[in-house]
C-alpha cells in the first residue's frame, strides 16, 4: 500500500502498519521467549523495511507487553505491581518489600535495572500517582495471537487490515500531520500527547482511539527511555504520529488540494534536504 501522506511529506523512513493477526508472518524478527528487549527496537527495524512480530511470550519487557495489547503484564513485574508503583516513582529502597525483592533479583538483574529498581525512574511523583496512571491507562487484551509491525508499503489491504498506522517523523513532518489531522474536521483538538511508554503511544493509546468518535491521532516517542533506545539508529530528531486505520484513510483523502501542495510546505521540505 502506497501512502499519499508519506509521499507528500517526502519521508525517508517507512510508515509502519501495526496489525493484529492469528497468522505469524514468515521470516519476521521476533524476540526470544523470556529475553528482555525494547519494542521500539523492532519499530526501528520496521521503519527500515523489515517485518517484526510479537506474541504473549515474546513482547520484550513488561511495558512492551502492555503497550502491544497483551493485557496487564505489569502484574508480572518483579515483586508484583506494588513494586512497579515504586519503580516508576521514588524507588523500591523506600520500603521493606522492595528491598527484599531487590536482594532476590540481584544475581540476575543488570546493574542499570537494579539501580532503577532501587532508586526509581522518578517519572511520576509517588507510588500513588503511578497507581492512578495505571488505572487510567487504556489496557487491552487483544483478541489475536500476534501483533505485527510491517512497513506500510508491504501491506495488502485485500489480505490484512491494520489496526493503526505509525509515522516516524521529524518536527516539520509532525507539524504537517497535526495540521492534516484537523484539516477536514469541525473540531480542532484531534491530536493528543498522552504520557506513557514509547510502545504504549504507538499501541494501546492509539488502539483506544479506534473506538472513539471522532478518532484522534497520538503523538509519541516523548518517552525518555525510548528516545535513548532508538537514538543510535534514528538520531535525535524523530517523533511518532500514530493514527487508527480509519483516520489514516480520512487523512489520505485530504492530501489532494491541501496545504501539502502549496509553496509554504514545499519550502519546509526543501529546508529538510
Amino acid at each position: 500500500m502506497q501512502s499519499k501522506i508519506a509521499t507528500a511529506l517526502k519521508m525517508d523512513l517507512n510508515p509502519v502498519a501495526i496489525i493484529w493477526s492469528d497468522k505469524k508472518p514468515d521470516n519476521a524478527l521476533q524476540f526470544k521467549e523470556g529475553k528482555w528487549g525494547c519494542v521500539m527496537w523492532m519499530l526501528v527495524n520496521a521503519v527500515k523495511g523489515k517485518v517484526a512480530v510479537f506474541d504473549r511470550k515474546t513482547y520484550g519487557c513488561w511495558g512492551g507487553g502492555v503497550g502491544l495489547g497483551f493485557g496487564n503484564i505489569y502484574m508480572d513485574f518483579p515483586g508484583g505491581i506494588e513494586c512497579f508503583y515504586y519503580f516508576i516513582s521514588i524507588g523500591n529502597k523506600q520500603w521493606h518489600t522492595g528491598q527484599t525483592v531487590a536482594e532476590n533479583i540481584k544475581p540476575y538483574a543488570t546493574k542499570e535495572f537494579l539501580n532503577e529498581f532501587l532508586e526509581g525512574e522518578r517519572f511520576l511523583k509517588s507510588p500513588d500517582v503511578v497507581k492512578k496512571f495505571l488505572e487510567q491507562l487504556p489496557m487491552i487484551d487483544i483478541p489475536t495471537e500476534y501483533v505485527i509491525f510491517k512497513p506500510l508499503k508491504e501491506v495488502s489491504t485485500e489480505e490484512e487490515k491494520p489496526a493503526v498506522i505509525v509515522f516516524p517523523v521529524n518536527p516539520h513532518q509532525l507539524s504537517a500531520l497535526v495540521v492534516l489531522a484537523n484539516y477536514g474536521r469541525e473540531s480542532f483538538n484531534n491530536v493528543i500527547i498522552p504520557w506513557g511508554a514509547g510502545c504504549q503511544t504507538i499501541g494501546i493509546y492509539a488502539y483506544n482511539e479506534m473506538k472513539s468518535n471522532p478518532q484522534k491521532a497520538v503523538i509519541g516517542l516523548t518517552d525518555l527511555s525510548a528516545r535513548k533506545n532508538v537514538k543510535r539508529q534514528l538520531g535525535d530528531n524523530l517523533f511518532t504520529f500514530t493514527v487508527p486505520y480509519e483516520m489514516f484513510l480520512e487523512m489520505e483523502e485530504n492530501v489532494k488540494g491541501s496545504f501539502l501542495e502549496r509553496p509554504l510546505w514545499q519550502s519546509l521540505v526543501d529546508i529538510d534536504k
